[in-house]
This record gives structure tokens, C-alpha cells and sequence, in this order.
């Protein structure tokens, strides 16, 4: 398992429901955890290491991971926050994105057992990127032209200086 990056299109599909909660979902989730540590990221979707189902897992500092499995945004607060976002799909490019400062989403466990969470602060913002993912969208379609078009720039720039090291 591998995390893709930008320029594969799979990266902009959209996923498609979970409908077996078996050992193959938990051994998945289970290894997106870790590849999510490895990569000292705190969210990684399902469609990030080509498997295109509509889960993430998600593990904050101080928090305990998180899966959520077909979830969905019941609510967003009319209230926004910039902050600085990054994503293992794009390595190495950071913008601010305005985003709803609370959320509430329903989701599954890796159990298929239902859950309803009230998120703010960080939490709530990582929700609502990995979710993105299921959807094909990227954090650097939530930025202007010209500021999507400096962070791509950058990101070439990046890619181009690691092949030919």
C-alpha cells in the first residue's frame, strides 16, 4: 500500500459505498493507520492508496484514531476559519483553506456499527479534507486560480528536484 499523488486520475473519482464490513475493510483500515504514521500525516482517504471506497481514517495528536466508513455531513456551522492545509497526495505544498469551524457527520466503525460526531477546531477541518477525497475533490480546488495555480508550480518544482536526486 502506497500513497498516490497528484496526477493520477484516480485521485478524482469519486468512491463508491462500503457494503462489506469484514476482516479485508479492518486490514485496510488498519494499514492506512500506519501508513498514515509513517508519513506523520493525521488523514488519509481510501481513493489516497487506490482503493475506491467511501472510508478514511483519520489520528490527531492527543486523540485516539478514527475510521469512518460512508460517512456524511449532516451540518456545517455558517461560521469559517482559514488554516494552513497539506496533503500526502501533494507532498511538500501547504495553502490556507476556508473551511466551516464545526461539522457533524454520521458515519460507520470498521465494526459497521453507526455513529453520529459533533467536530470543531482540527478535527473537524481534517473531516471535511478526507471526505473531500471520497468526492474527487482536492484541497487545492477550494483556492483561487491564480493561488491553485502558484501551489501546482511549486509542486512541479518539488517533483522535478526529487527525480533528479
Amino acid at each position: 500500500m502506497q500513497v498516490i499523488t497528484l496526477g493520477d486520475d484516480v485521485l478524482r473519482q469519486k468512491a463508491t459505498a462500503v457494503k462489506k464490513f469484514d476482516d479485508e475493510l479492518r486490514r485496510n483500515c488498519a494499514d492506512m493507520l500506519d501508513l498514515l504514521h509513517k508519513h506523520k500525516g493525521i488523514g488519509l482517504a481510501a481513493p489516497q492508496v487506490g482503493l475506491m471506497q467511501r472510508f478514511f481514517v483519520i489520528h490527531i495528536e492527543n486523540d485516539v484514531p478514527r475510521i469512518f466508513i460512508n460517512p456524511s455531513v449532516i451540518s456545517t456551522s455558517e461560521e469559517t476559519a482559514p488554516l494552513e492545509e497539506g496533503c500526502l497526495s501533494l507532498p511538500g505544498v501547504w495553502a490556507e483553506v476556508v473551511r466551516s469551524k464545526k461539522i457533524m457527520v454520521q458515519a460507520w466503525n470498521e465494526s459497521g456499527k453507526t455513529f453520529t460526531l459533533e467536530a470543531s477546531g482540527i478535527l473537524a477541518r481534517c473531516i471535511l479534507h478526507e471526505y473531500d477525497h471520497l468526492e474527487g475533490v482536492l484541497f487545492i480546488d477550494r483556492l483561487s486560480d491564480f493561488k491553485r495555480q502558484r501551489l501546482l508550480d511549486k509542486y512541479e518544482k518539488i517533483k522535478n528536484k526529487k527525480k533528479k536526486c
